[in-house]
């Protein structure tokens, strides 16, 4: 139990020093940091199916303004993170632009590290 505990710790930690700060300042460093190159993102963005490569998510935050930027309200919410053996899935909720996303996030521990493998989305009302 310990144990799980401090996974999901660590992976809380790699949300928050990463994902979240990688979104709001629009940093690609940050983000490859913590996604596997294989990453898959699916979902629906206001109403519309939503699906992308790693390379054209990552070229979408390169080439857009980033909310740190933009002055508009950035939040980024761990709202659950679930540890069994070498995989987990956290639950965040991301609020940006005039978006206020709920993502299921599905991590691998690999050599050590805590990456993301799968990212799912969808853009809810608030």
């Amino acid at each position: 139990m310990e144990t799980q505990q401090t996974e999901e710790i660590a992976i809380s930690k790699v949300l928050e020093d990463y994902y979240f700060k990688g979104i709001y300042e629009g940093d690609i460093q940050t983000l490859k940091n913590i996604y596997h190159p294989g990453t898959l993102l699916f979902g629906d963005v206001k109403g519309q199916p939503y699906a992308k490569t790693l390379q054209q998510y990552l070229d979408g935050v390169a080439n857009r303004q980033s909310p740190k930027d933009s002055g508009k309200p950035f939040k980024g919410e761990v709202i659950s993170v679930n540890v069994i053996n070498s995989i987990a899935v956290a639950t965040v909720h991301v609020k940006m632009y005039d978006f206020n996303y709920e993502e299921f996030l599905s991590f691998h521990k690999i050599d050590g590290r805590w990456l993301i493998v799968n990212k799912m989305i969808s853009d809810v009302q608030q």
